[in-house]
């Protein structure tokens, strides 16, 4: 692959720009190049190899979700529950905990489900349906247990930061099927994740590929119009003249690449005036659609997870190419029953009814659907008080993930954790392989699809990393 030299970092201003919610800010952070662009940098590119998945929706839930509490039920712990465990603590646990620690059950019911009799928790009624379409992974190991680090490297592969998000090099390597939208998008919860928009960061990509967070409550995008009087005429004769003398400006400073991202930026947010106004109106859904993914429902929380995976699916079958959805309030170190619980609740309807709607347009198959938090929750807890009071703290060495979609298995366990759910035991892999694999089906192979930054080649896995074929058909 031809090297390419990386420009300069945007300005701390840039970033600040970037970071805003109006259609102007949108545009400048997706920056896509103008119509009249002989070569857009979001053009759709060739795929490494066939795959069936053309994007992605990536549900994160942030804070960690037990794998013991959710798709990976550990019966051993009722016997050994409040029984003194003894493990080598490292110097963060050991940090965190300085008395004795104790194995805690789950205070949850599970039930079988689909054709295999999958074990999932009992909360997750509507989920259960889908049980057939999805591929339960209990192998994956991170190598964090900080929220900042560990989401950094769920997200970047880098635990630091800095780097480019999977959205970024997934835009990179397949461009965008509308240029008429962002390419990458994020639907985060009201508060933003630890770490904040580095976990949407194009890092040393050109910044065409950044993340575009939209907003979580009201409109998705503000300044979706402009004045009222100021006509579409008006404003198609200001763009011109504005792009005419900054061209003029590059021609005397051509290697000035942000002046020619905020020129393609402003041609962008003038053609999104047309689509995104559409395209986040999940009231235009006819209301089937929207009861089945929980929009309006009287718990607050069902509707703002609803109507973020209803607009997910929106913005894919318009031919953005990754949509991370993002879930706070999984960090349950007490109390783990109330509050895993009502994440549980929260989640079950959205996740349920965007892989029944995907299903039921035909998108499964074209759409990659992931869900993972950045690590697991250990089997056991410092508190040895009453029933309501137990939690979990952060676990490494296993963590829940599932996938659906493209030629990922379905209705398939692979991959398990030891009696306790301490560790992964059975096809044991690292995060970075996680990638390799999640790029493999989009059509993207790991080892090719790099950039030239820094003196050296960079991809998503840091130094290289397998493909986890368990995974894939």
């Amino acid at each position: 692959m031809k090297r390419q030299v990386v420009t300069a970092t945007p300005s701390r201003r840039e970033f600040l720009y970037h970071s805003g919610m109006g259609l102007g800010a949108i545009a400048l952070s997706a920056l896509l190049q103008g119509d009249r662009a002989s070569a857009s940098p979001l053009a759709p590119k060739r795929r490494h190899h066939a795959a069936k998945a053309r994007s992605c929706i990536f549900l994160l839930m942030e804070g960690g979700p037990s794998h013991i509490d959710t798709f990976d039920p550990k019966p051993k712990l009722a016997d050994l529950h409040l029984t003194e465990f003894v493990k080598e603590r490292n110097r963060f646990e050991a940090s965190m905990n300085t008395g004795k620690r104790y194995f805690v059950r789950s205070p949850f019911a599970f039930r079988r489900a689909g054709q295999l009799g999958i074990e999932i928790n009992a909360k997750l009624r509507n989920f259960a349906d889908c049980v057939d379409d999805v591929c339960f992974y209990r192998g994956l190991q991170a190598t964090s247990v900080n929220h900042p680090t560990a989401l950094y490297h769920l997200n970047t592969g880098n635990r630091f930061g800095g780097d480019p998000a999977m959205g970024s090099w997934v835009t990179y390597g397949l461009g965008t099927e509308n240029e008429n939208l962002p390419g990458f998008v994020v639907l985060p919860d009201l508060a933003y994740p630890q770490g904040g928009a580095g976990n949407w960061s194009n890092g040393f990509l050109p910044a065409h590929y950044q993340g575009t967070p939209l907003r979580s409550q009201g409109s998705p995008v503000l300044d979706m119009s402009p004045p009222g009087y100021v006509t579409e005429t008006q404003q198609r004769e200001t763009l011109d003249l504005l792009g005419q003398l900054n061209r003029s400006h590059m021609r005397r400073h051509p290697r000035h690449d942000e002046l020619s991202a905020r020129i393609a930026s402003y041609e962008l947010a003038f053609r999104m005036q047309a689509e995104m106004p559409e395209a986040i109106d999940i009231d235009s859904e006819p209301q089937s659609t929207r009861d089945l993914y929980g929009v309006g429902s009287n718990d607050s929380e069902v509707d703002s997870i609803g109507r973020r995976c209803l607009l997910a699916r929106r913005l894919v079958e318009r031919g953005v190419r990754f949509v991370q959805v993002i879930v706070s309030g999984w960090d349950s170190h007490d109390y783990i029953e109330k509050a895993h619980g009502s994440r549980l609740d929260a989640i079950d309807r959205p996740m349920a009814g965007l892989l029944k709607d995907l299903k039921r347009t035909g998108l499964l198959d074209e759409t990659l659907v992931v869900w993972a938090g950045e690590f697991g929750r250990s089997p056991d807890n410092g508190i040895r008080g009453g029933g309501t009071a137990w939690g979990r703290d952060h676990n490494a060495p296993a963590m829940p993930f599932w996938m659906a979609g493209g030629n990922a298995h379905r209705g398939r366990i692979v991959g398990a954790t030891e009696e306790t759910g301490r560790s992964a035991v059975e096809v044991v892999h690292p995060i970075q392989n996680m990638h390799v694999t999640l790029l493999h089906l989009l059509g993207l192979d790991d080892a090719r699809l790099t950039y030239f930054a820094q003196g050296r080649d960079k991809q998503l896995s840091q130094t290289g990393g397998e493909l986890i074929r368990e995974l894939v058909k």
